[in-house]
This record gives structure tokens, C-alpha cells and sequence, in this order.
């Protein structure tokens, strides 16, 4: 789903209809790379080194081929880090030509002075800077020492070439949420756009998690703070558990895993959404007969996730019909069953649910580069394709 989608204000008939999935996704995250110069403490797909199973060029063209059949308006680009791929401005013009707009995460590494020139002389492209501290110190102690130069630097440039209204993503943790109007002020001094996500506990986030999250009162801090500035700040579908605190936020008010959005990874297999990289969420591959329009209108997987649930756990809470029980990732990686309650439940139901799990399921892959020491980037030799 759109991030800038004000889906909070969308009539409830149209709300239903995505719940019962759609011909085509409206959001589609297309990760092509597990290759990254970064190792984040919080990498949702492990990344570090690139699959030699990756998608080859051709592939990739076939599949955007096929979303262009399919209508697919726009795609989320990212990796790993996707500019890593020797063929990333051959795919990106191809899918623009296709009438396919790019939206594409970096970390910034690669965007140099020539190259943010290239970006700004494309249309229909929307560039997301990753950055998760208003300072080096809090910025690095997660995505590694000399990162937020890295971002800054490439932001810098993009402002430089007039690229215009650039996006600069954050994943709220414990260690930024009293950075928020920090991380607003640098926006709106570069002219771009604040996004900020929700930490899942998925790939290297799930050993991460239970040291990164949010509390409860920073949950309450950051409900209050996307009222106040939720209209000028994108979030997508980050934060709806918090609805159950009163006043909805901007957004989509549902998990819209293979109903509305799911995710492409490097090899080409699909999953139900991005933070949920594991075989029991994998409905198929790119690479099968009838490709991913197939995955996405038949398999058994997504026609299932598209049909009405049980409330479970949270049937007998008053909220249920705001929060709808929270997020799906978030509940499977931290052991929870899916019709529990979210584990950062604004109303507590969580973390007493959390209490009797003895184990929770482990991400599927790990690219990480060997010895990995968190919290650093050590120089590496990246096989570009």
C-alpha cells in the first residue's frame, strides 16, 4: 500500500474489498539484492552477501513485463542494496519505460554527485534515504560506523542536483522516538519527506528486537506525535496497533499481507509481505509456469490470507475492530499465534502473551557476511552482477 495513501479516510465498503485481495497488488516491494555494503542490527532479510540464485537480468525484465500486464502501478525497490547490481539503472529505465514508477530504498552509498545528476534526470522516481538516528552515534550504533556520513552525504547530493522531494525513512526504535522532531527538522530543511516504519522482528531484527522496540510509554509517545504530524509525515501501514489508543492514524488500518501488497525477493520467490521472509509464508516463485501472476491470483497462500478471520485472542477486547490485532510479523517471529494479540499491544494483552513463549519461529536465510560485528561495517569486496 502507498505510504501517502490516506486510507484512514477511505470508505469501509472499499476497506472490505482489499481485504478480499485485489487483481493486483497496489503495493509491491521487489527486493533485488541480498548484496549490501551495510550490515543494520535490524535487516529485515539478513542481507550482506548477494545469492547466486539471484533473478538475472532477463528474469527481471520478464516479471516487469508481467506487472506492467497486470497494471501495477508502482514498485518498492530494495535489498539489500539494490544500486549494488550492476543492472540497476537498466532495470529501473526499463520499468519506467513500462510506465512502472520506482520507488526505491538505499542507503545511500552509491548515490555520489554523477550519479544523483542520472537519478534526477528520470521521471516518475521516488528516491527513500535510510537513516535511524539524527546523529552519527545513534545512527551507527544500528547500521554501522560511518553510515550516517554515507546518507547524509548522498541526500546532500540529491538536494545539489535538484532532485526534489526526496524521502528519508526511519525505523523508530527505543534509542530514536525522542529524535522524532529531529528527524521532522532535517526533513523539511532538505525539502523532503519524513517516512517512518515500525521495527518488525524480522531477519537480524529478531535477535535485535526485544533490545530495539518501542516501550509501551514510547508506543503512547509516538501515537501522539503522528497526531500531530501524521498529515506531513508518511507512514503506511507501520503503526495501526496504536489505533487501539483512540483517534485513528493516518494509513492503512489493516494487514494488507497478500491481500494488497507482497514482496518479490532476489531469487524470485513471494511472499506475503516483506517482513515475513519465511516458507510459511512463501506462495510461490516468478520462476514457476505461470509466473507471478499466477502466485498472486491462485495460490494457496494469499486465497487464504484474503478470506475473513477470527479475532482469537483479541475477540473479547473493545478495540480489536481499530488495532485489528496488529501486525502478522510481528506476531510469528515473536512466537505469538496469529489470531493473538501484537506484542506491543497498546493495552498490554502482549507482553503477557509473551510471557508463556518457550520459542518463536527463526528467519528462513541468513546473508549476513561471516564474523559479522554488529554495529560496524568492515570493508568488503561486493560481487556485482
Amino acid at each position: 500500500m502507498s505510504a501517502s495513501s490516506p486510507v484512514s479516510q477511505t470508505e469501509p465498503r472499499l476497506v472490505d474489498q482489499m481485504k478480499r485481495g485485489l487483481d493486483a497488488p497496489i503495493c509491491l516491494t521487489w527486493e533485488l539484492t541480498y548484496a549490501c555494503n551495510l550490515e543494520c542490527v535490524h535487516c529485515l532479510s539478513s542481507s550482506g552477501r548477494r545469492d547466486p540464485r539471484e533473478l538475472s537480468t532477463d528474469e527481471a525484465k520478464a516479471v516487469l513485463d508481467e506487472l506492467r500486464a497486470l497494471q501495477v502501478f508502482y514498485i518498492n525497490i530494495g535489498g539489500g542494496e539494490p544500486m549494488v547490481r550492476r543492472d540497476f539503472f537498466e532495470l529501473v529505465e526499463y520499468a519506467i519505460g513500462n510506465d512502472i514508477g520506482v520507488k526505491f530504498s538505499t542507503n545511500g552509498a552509491f548515490i555520489d554527485a554523477d550519479k544523483a545528476r542520472r537519478l534526477t534526470a528520470m521521471d516518475y522516481l521516488d528516491i527513500q534515504i535510510s537513516l535511524d538516528g539524527t546523529d552519527a552515534v545513534t545512527n551507527d550504533a544500528v547500521r554501522g560506523e560511518g553510515s550516517y556520513d554515507l546518507a547524509r552525504r548522498a541526500m546532500d547530493n540529491l538536494a545539489d542536483a535538484g532532485f526534489g522531494p526526496f524521502k528519508i525513512s526511519v525505523v523508530v526504535t527505543r534509542h530514536n522516538v525522542d529524535q522524532l522532531d529531529e528527524f521532522k527538522a532535517l526533513a523539511d530543511g532538505y525539502g523532503a519527506q519524513l517516512r517512518v516504519t515500525r521495527l518488525r522482528p524480522s531477519g537480524r531484527g529478531a535477535d535485535s528486537w526485544h533490545e530495539l522496540h518501542p516501550t509501551n510509554t514510547q508506543q503512547r509517545q509516538i501515537y501522539e506525535w503522528l497526531l500531530a504530524h501524521g498529515d506531513n509525515v508518511l507512514t503506511g501501514d507501520s503503526f495501526f496497533h496504536l489505533n487501539a489508543l483512540g483517534e485513528s492514524l493516518p494509513g492503512l488500518n489493516m494487514c494488507g499481507a497478500g491481500r494488497v501488497v507482497c514482496l518479490i525477493d532476489p531469487i524470485g520467490d513471494v511472499y506475503a509481505c516483506p517482513f515475513v521472509i519465511h516458507d510459511q509464508f512463501k506462495a510461490g516463485s516468478v520462476r514457476d509456469a505461470g509466473g507471478f501472476t499466477d502466485v498472486w491470483r491462485e495460490s494457496e497462500l494469499f486465497t487464504s490470507l484474503r478470506e475473513p478471520g477470527s479475532a482469537g485472542a483479541c475477540a473479547s477486547c473493545g478495540s480489536y475492530d481499530a488495532c485489528q490485532g496488529g501486525c502478522m510479523a510481528a506476531k510469528f517471529f515473536t512466537g505469538l499465534p496469529l489470531d493473538g494479540p501484537d506484542p506491543e499491544c497498546v493495552s498490554g494483552h502482549g507482553e503477557a502473551a509473551l510471557l508463556a513463549v518457550t520459542s518463536a519461529p527463526r528467519p528462513m536465510m541468513d546473508h549476513s557476511k561471516p564474523a559479522r560485528v554488529a554495529g560496524t561495517i568492515r570493508p568488503v569486496t561486493l560481487t556485482r552482477k
